[in-house]
């Protein structure tokens, strides 16, 4: 399906500010996109905020920057903006429970 390259964030708390991680690199399978597909459909018709989207770590070829990983749990984040769906990775690093994430990409990009 697709492989992407996404700017990554890492939030240590609440309290504090998103620091730039570097690239984060993963693969989105047949799937993937599916779900990705279905969630998108789901919020448009129950508006809904957003929609947490489980990933299977093991087929996504997850690589993040060095420090970052690995991450305790992983997910897709999917929201309408201008009623198109997006989604972003969001997880949280094992090691200290920091919140990591990526930049959003457009659902419909995905080929």
């Amino acid at each position: 399906m697709s492989t992407l390259t996404i700017e990554g964030w890492c939030k240590p708390s609440p309290d504090q500010k998103s620091i730039p991680t570097g690239e984060i690199h993963f693969y989105v399978d047949g799937p993937l996109h599916l779900r990705l597909e279905q969630a998108e459909e789901r919020l448009q018709k129950t508006h809904e905020p957003e929609a947490m989207v489980d990933v299977d770590m093991s087929s996504m070829d997850l690589i993040l920057p060095e420090g970052y990983g690995p991450l305790s749990d992983c997910q897709m984040r999917v929201y309408l903006q201008h009623t198109r769906g997006q989604f972003h990775l969001v997880g949280h690093r094992a090691s200290d429970g920091s919140l990591i994430y990526s930049n959003a990409v457009l659902i419909d990009q995905l080929i």
